[in-house]
């Protein structure tokens, strides 16, 4: 098979990206390393199986170009700058809804129909039920993040209905693991790196999240697309426990041995439209036979261990 995977270069995609060689496929990254890193890629660039497009989705010629000849799309590029949305509410529009519309339109052009594409439990907003499944209720939405999700999401699915797509929808909770170079791991990490005394801690810490890691993630979607075979096919991933955000600052300065001073910035979230409480049923992906392998503890002390080992990110992120 022949992939395509935009945001090839990131955290999620470049570990995507070995995977897929490793099965002997034949893969195209594009991403415009904006926030990709080149060095995710240095195992792949190796394969005559690989090739790395710098690109950007808003250029549709060069999508289109680059898209030629691929059988499936994994759609990964996105913007990763959650937690500032409010900031710049026109980003997660071009970079989210906007991109997907482009890469939609690419997909026509070159007679491709399958995508997988990367959304957020998030879209859930603050819901009523916990464990939250695929059939939830949509509440108003408080992140731009998420809202431009749900219209990426909205347009994969029209273009089922319109066109013949193929569809796959994954609602992430967050990843951690190799690779991770955004997150709250990975600021505690740099904090502490740069004072071990003391740790700034958005809202109180009461937050309550559940985390799933990278190649858990990666194991889920390759066995949804080789098993699921409805037009849209819409999973929930992660795992079935969450902890608060003071049980990963604890397991962070545990593994560090570390004690500092938390100091927190008060109130039950961490930002604009930052949820406090994401917990995800996942019985609909589990039942295709998917089990994550780590428990949500080992997956940030894995992130931890990598962040130690390849300083050079946190430079780079710097």
């Amino acid at each position: 098979m022949k992939y395509f995977v935009t945001g090839g270069a990131g955290f999620i995609g470049s570990n995507l990206v070995d995977r897929l060689l490793q099965l002997g496929h034949e893969v195209v990254a594009y991403d415009n390393l904006s926030t990709g890193c080149r060095r995710f890629l240095q195992a792949a660039e190796q394969s005559p199986r690989f090739r790395l497009v710098e690109g950007d989705t808003q250029d549709t010629a060069a999508l289109g170009a680059a898209m030629r000849g691929a059988e499936v799309v994994f759609h990964l590029a996105a913007n990763a700058d959650v937690r500032f949305g409010t900031d710049h509410p026109r980003r997660d529009l071009e970079q989210n809804t906007i991109a997907t519309y482009n890469v939609l339109e690419a997909m026509r052009a070159n007679g491709i129909r399958r995508i997988a594409f990367s959304s957020t439990g998030s879209v859930y907003g603050e819901p009523e039920v916990f464990p939250t499944p695929e059939t939830a209720p949509f509440p108003v939405q408080t992140s731009l993040y998420a809202a431009s999700k749900l219209a990426c999401e909205g347009l994969l699915a029209a273009y089922s209905a319109g066109f013949g797509f193929q569809v796959y929808i994954f609602r992430f909770v967050s990843i951690l693991g190799e690779r991770y170079s955004h997150g709250h791991v990975f600021d505690f990490y740099k904090q502490l790196l740069a004072g071990p005394d003391a740790l700034r801690v958005l809202g109180d810490g009461h937050q309550r999240k559940s985390y799933l890691y990278v190649q858990d993630c990666l194991d889920a979607i390759l066995l949804a697309l080789d098993q699921a075979q409805a037009p849209v096919n819409l999973f929930n991933l992660g795992t079935d426990e969450f902890c608060e955000v003071n049980n990963s600052i604890g397991w962070i300065c545990d593994h560090l041995q570390l004690k500092p001073q938390l100091n927190y910035t008060g109130g039950t979230r961490g930002w604009i439209g930052d949820s406090p409480f994401i917990f995800l049923d996942c019985r609909k992906m589990r039942a295709l036979g998917w089990q994550p392998k780590l428990r949500i503890q080992d997956g940030i002390v894995r992130t931890v261990d990598y962040l130690r080992a390849n300083p050079w990110l946190l430079e780079t992120r710097a």
